[in-house]
């Protein structure tokens, strides 16, 4: 008999399972449809000896020091800032857009307060920001909103950036200084031995037992349990009764070069060539040292394994739908990007894991929430 039935093995299925069996000393059976732990982290050496990371890459960046604590006791962290260009004109400028930017992009020697002056000169005002291309044509215009945005959206979501609602360009920032970190957490690191071994030493319990390559509907009936964590998609747990909620989806093209550096950066993305968005080199994120190096190449999709959550006016009443019958469903929990049709960082993931233990575990363990 299993206290708890968590469904999916990855950050939020794995954080719940660690501090259930380890804190609250419950019996957790954890399963996951994948042959594999970490969820979308996980990490592999391909047939070369090179670290990847099977669907696309993974940079822990977080303000919270909990949570960073938290995960510090799975892994030693390896220090990383990521950095990110974007092939625009021909050339090779760093994204998010800042003084660098402007100043390569268009020839100038533009100061700060000179580039807030050139991008208010270009500026589109809006009344109200509603969409993405309201968020960035109110911000830098309407020419780079065209060179860095709309064409990148509409590969990335399949839809135009008018569409789309504002939370999805407004992740990405404007800096009127020379700051070319993709990020600015407070703590930015990656496990210095990988995701998967790091979930490893969260699931390593003798309260937990792992099933993978299994559909938890296959078992569920089989093998007690008292109360069912879910972290797959909320809506084919109710049999999309209501219709499926759509999501944006990722095919990935692997390839090893048998030299020491393939690009200049850790990711290029290319907003207006080529049907893929971005390459990512492997190495600069791992700090792995190899004679020959791996990238991927990535090809945004409508059918596949779900990735993002697209985010629109009607998918957000869907899921409302879907939402209400999951109130009225008490031993049931969801959790996660899918499981709460969230587009939620690694680290949101986290907290919205352990902020529901503290809800299962009661008043007396709540204090237990992160370390213990």
């Amino acid at each position: 008999m299993f206290d708890y039935l968590i469904v999916g093995a990855g950050f939020a299925g794995s954080v719940l399972a660690e501090r259930l069996a380890r804190v609250a000393n419950k019996k957790v059976l954890v399963v996951d449809r994948r042959s594999h732990i970490a969820g979308n982290a996980y990490d592999c050496h391909d047939q070369h000896g090179i670290l990847i990371h099977r669907y696309g890459p993974h940079i822990f960046h977080t303000n919270s020091a909990d949570i960073f604590s938290y995960l510090g006791q799975f892994t030693e962290w390896r220090q990383y800032q990521h950095r990110v260009k974007v092939c625009v004109d021909g050339r090779l400028v760093p994204m998010p857009i800042n003084l660098d930017t402007i100043n390569e992009l268009y020839g100038l020697r533009l100061d700060p307060e000179g580039m807030k002056r050139y991008l208010s000169s270009v500026a589109e005002p809006r009344p109200e920001l509603v969409t993405s291309e309201d968020v960035v044509v109110a911000s830098v215009g309407r020419e780079l909103y065209e060179k860095f945005f709309r064409n990148y959206t509409r590969k990335q979501w399949g839809l135009d950036p008018s569409e789309l609602d504002a939370q999805v360009t407004a992740r990405v920032p404007v800096r009127y200084n020379r700051d070319d970190r993709y990020f600015t957490d407070k703590f930015q690191a990656m496990p210095a031995r990988g995701f998967t071994h790091m979930f490893g030493n969260m699931l390593d319990h003798p309260n937990i037992k792992l099933l993978l390559n299994c559909d938890y509907r296959e078992i569920s009936r089989e093998i007690p349990c008292t109360t069912t964590i879910y972290t797959g998609q909320i809506d084919q747990y109710f049999d999309c009764c209501f219709g499926p909620l759509p999501y944006r989806c990722l095919n990935f093209k692997h390839e090893t070069h048998h030299r020491p550096v393939f690009q200049s950066a850790p990711v290029v993305n290319y907003p207006n060539e080529y049907d893929y968005t971005r390459i990512t080199e492997f190495k600069y994120l791992t700090g792995q040292e190899h004679a020959s190096t791996s990238i991927v190449y990535e090809f945004p999709t409508a059918e596949g394994d779900p990735y993002y959550p697209i985010p629109r006016p009607a998918n957000a009443a869907l899921y409302k739908q879907y939402q209400a019958l999951a109130e009225k469903t008490p031993d049931v929990h969801f959790v996660g990007r899918l499981g709460t049709y969230r587009y939620y960082n690694m680290d949101q993931v986290v907290g919205q894991a352990l902020t529901l233990f503290a809800r299962l575990a009661g008043p007396n363990q709540a204090a237990l929430r992160a370390v213990a």
